[in-house]
């Protein structure tokens, strides 16, 4: 069974640091390309990083220089480590895993709120 299971959202001030991590299972993780994708409410879903499986990574415009995804293919684990976090960051965030065009997975979200 296929699970990807996102942890460490939450509320965090303007300028703060959080640590997202997507465990996986199910399927060769270290196969996989892995993404984080975020939706803010009345938004569309969109990529916020992206890590292959040789771990090149790629980043939206608006994450650069304060984002950074990394992996962990001995524990099937992907981490978004967000600093310097703005408002415009608060969303639901998603870990997508993909292999080809036919499988493609993803997690139920967690939740990251940037308020004072």
């Amino acid at each position: 069974q296929v699970q990807l299971v996102e942890s460490g959202g939450g509320l965090v001030q303007p300028g703060g640091s959080l640590r997202l991590s997507c465990a996986a299972s199910g399927f060769t993780f270290s196969s996989y390309a892995m993404n984080w994708y975020r939706q803010a409410p009345g938004k569309q879903r969109e990529l916020v990083a992206s890590i292959t499986s040789g771990s090149s990574t790629n980043y939206a415009d608006s994450v650069k220089g304060r984002f950074t995804i990394s992996r962990d293919n001995a524990k099937n684990t992907v981490y978004l480590q967000m600093n310097s976090l703005k408002p415009e960051d608060t969303a639901v965030y998603y870990c997508n895993g993909v292999l080809g065009i036919r499988y493609d997975y993803w997690g139920q979200g967690t939740q990251v709120t940037v308020s004072s």
